[in-house]
């Protein structure tokens, strides 16, 4: 197991408290547990700026009846097989249709698959979510 180091931060009486109240809602059990996940954050971030390998999901919907639209998007999928683990499909109503995809790679490529998927006429709305590959993270 990873040895802790203790250290003392100086921080204004009103943002502590603004902080314990976040850090209550979230359901954190301490301050340490909470600081840990901010400073995972900013480890992530900083993967993601600079272009290192990262997971993510890119999520679209749209009406599956817009003409080629599904052939478009598999296309776009075929094209980029080597960085999409997964994908689901869920269809939500007679027209409308989710789809998950699991990506893996440099963050730059995922985000360059990502905004294909997401700016092909007629998908409705589109997000990109990136993470780090936990090798960093402790």
């Amino acid at each position: 197991m990873t040895e802790l180091e203790r250290f003392g931060v100086s921080i204004p009486d009103d943002l502590l408290a603004k902080f314990d109240k976040l850090i209550a809602r979230k359901g954190y059990a301490n301050r340490s547990e909470a600081i840990r996940d901010l400073m995972r954050d900013v480890i992530v971030e900083q993967s993601v700026a600079e272009d290192r390998e990262v997971v993510g999901t890119v999520t679209i919907v749209y009406d599956h009846h817009t003409r080629d639209l599904s052939d478009r998007l598999n296309d776009i999928q075929h094209d980029s097989y080597h960085s999409i683990v997964s994908t689901t499909h869920i269809h939500l109503d007679h027209h409308n249709c989710l789809e998950v995809l699991i990506v893996k790679g440099k963050s730059s490529e995922v985000k360059a698959i990502a905004d294909k998927l997401i700016s092909t006429k007629g998908v409705k709305h589109g997000k990109l979510v990136m993470t780090a590959t936990g090798k960093e993270l402790k």
